[in-house]
């Protein structure tokens, strides 16, 4: 299975973590890196969708989670074998294929038992009266293994218990040692002793087998076929059907029917609890239709998981798609402050203090001399014109500014006017259909020393929309709040005209005293040229909540 890497963004993406993804997977591709692919860990909001649909770019795979699942470490060809088969025929399946466990299944594909060679061989080595005796069969199956032809009597696929028997004495004494067992159960092995097939088949004995291929005369088929007694011719010597006779036990007979099971699409740490906490030796592994999909063993769970990631956008695992802490982290590339946990293998982290990620992956271009295409350099003019709310949030830097001119050129735009479009073609509060997706479209949660607290923001051209709905954005910020545990949870309401925020806010009611910004109403502050959270606003509530 060919590596997969997806380049994805924080849970809530905006124009920039989505831009800077699909960017930079293209990038990767045209350093030849094939397998690289686009992803996003949440919808895009409104602003993310129009650029998107503007440019005619594709939105990236869509990726809830990347928990590695059982399919990733799953080989998918599987030996298996049916119930009726021989365990002669079972036994060269395990030697031939060296493996341990074999699935038996239905006609259908599907799993109705599992054998292990180690059970299979406990029971077969087994010894006492009855079990070095008895032998589990049918008389096809007994055919099959014996290479036999029927001399009297017909196939049948009934499993019976058969008690064998070899016919390698003198009658009398044969004839005494069968005595107390009943004729339908008897399995008598012999060469071309007449004595011996006569007794047996005066006594009406389930099975007569003949070995060596030898003859047996016509007047004791005929005695046979009145009595009901079943003739078996076979090749082998007598002593070679006596040991195949053993291995003709169906193999469903062996199968354990209580077996541990899993579905493909599950946690691969579902797997483990199994493998590790079951006692099986493996685990069968079923397709959706129930159809068996592969047989996971511990050695499974040493498969190497085909797919990494490249972080854009974000650094933190707390902001990152769920599911990344279980996967390698090729990359990262971020222009926010530090809080990423430690890797088990050194990674490539880029990073500086600009105004937009897309800035980052824009210099990648330059820095690899690969040519941006106009639909790509456009998408990176969004992004950070998006972020850097068209270069006026206290976040834009020079190298911003000077990326915005080449992209530009490339783009055949004009960074003002697109920025003015990217704005206000989603500016209303409508357009996130509740107040929930208003606040949790781009809301991050942060921590600090003291307090767990989390800010969404949204950019708006002028208030009254937001005034018009700011009871129903407070009532979903509480449940925001203490649905996620936090200390404290906000909504900046950006006007990128005025460069004005209104933070709305659910807090502790210390808040209003030490805020340190015009409170408007209750729950409600005016923030003055404030319209970065990364700048302003996250470093501001920090210093806030040490205080309370």
């Amino acid at each position: 299975m060919k590596k997969k890497t997806y380049v994805i963004g924080h849970r809530n993406p905006d124009t920039d973590s989505i831009a800077s993804a699909i960017a930079y997977a293209e990038l990767k591709r045209l350093l030849g890196e094939d397998g690289t692919v686009a992803a996003m860990a949440g919808e895009p909001n409104p602003q993310t969708a129009y650029v998107l649909e503007r440019l005619g770019i594709e939105p990236p795979l869509y990726l809830a989670d990347v928990h590695p699942k059982v399919r990733d470490v799953l080989n998918r060809k599987p030996v298996t074998a049916g119930a009726d088969l021989p365990m002669m025929q079972a036994l060269e399946l395990f030697h031939r294929n060296n493996i341990r466990v074999l699935p038996v299944v239905d006609a259908a594909g599907k799993p109705s038992g599992i054998v292990s060679l180690l059970k299979l061989s406990e029971k077969y080595l087994l010894t006492g009266k009855d079990r070095m005796r008895g032998v589990n069969t049918s008389l096809r199956s007994l055919a099959i293994s014996l290479e036999g032809d029927f001399l009297c009597g017909a196939p049948c696929d009934d499993h019976e218990h058969l008690h064998l028997f070899i016919g390698a004495m003198e009658q009398e004494s044969f004839s005494a040692r069968i005595d107390g067992y009943p004729p339908e159960s008897l399995l008598i092995i012999t060469g071309d002793r007449r004595t011996i097939q006569l007794a047996g088949i005066e006594k009406g004995v389930r099975l007569l087998v003949v070995t060596g291929g030898l003859a047996v005369e016509k007047d004791l088929l005929t005695k046979a076929a009145e009595l009901g007694v079943t003739v078996l011719s076979t090749p082998f010597d007598t002593a070679t059907a006596a040991w195949l006779t053993r291995l003709s036990t169906p193999v469903g007979l062996f199968a354990e029917t209580n077996f541990e099971r899993i579905g493909v699409g599950e946690p691969l740490s579902h797997l483990k609890l199994k493998l590790l906490h079951s006692g099986e030796p493996a685990v069968i592994v079923v397709e959706e239709d129930g159809t068996l999909a592969g047989i996971a063993t511990k050695s499974s769970l040493l498969a190497p998981i085909p797919s990494s990631l490249i972080l854009v956008d974000h650094n933190e695992l707390g902001q990152a798609v769920h599911g990344a802490d279980e996967l390698e982290i090729r990359e990262v590339i971020d222009h926010h402050k530090l809080g990423n946990s430690h890797t088990n293998q050194p990674v490539t982290f880029i990073t500086a203090p600009v105004g937009s990620t897309c800035t980052l992956v824009a210099g990648l271009y330059r820095h690899e001399g690969v040519e941006l295409a106009p639909s790509f350099a456009a998408l990176l003019l969004a992004g950070i014109l998006s972020d850097t709310v068209i270069l006026k949030s206290p976040t834009t830097t020079n190298r911003d500014r000077e990326t915005v001119l080449w992209l530009e050129q490339l783009a055949g735009l004009d960074h003002g006017e697109f920025g003015k479009e990217i704005f206000a073609a989603c500016s209303g509060l409508a357009g996130y259909g509740t107040p929930e997706k208003v606040i949790t479209t781009d809301f991050k949660v942060f921590t600090g020393s003291s307090a767990r607290f989390g800010v969404g923001q949204v950019e708006v051209i002028g208030f009254d929309e937001f005034f018009a709905m700011r009871e129903e954005l407070k009532g979903a910020l509480a449940e925001l709040k203490q649905r996620e545990g936090l200390d404290l949870a906000g909504l900046m309401v950006t006007d990128i005209y005025t460069e004005t925020t209104l933070f709305l806010v659910e807090g502790k009611k210390e808040l209003a005293h030490v805020m340190g910004y015009p409170q408007v109403e209750a729950h409600l502050y005016e923030l003055k040229g404030v319209m970065s959270r990364k700048k302003q606003m996250v470093p501001h509530l920090l210093q806030v909540l040490e205080k309370i």
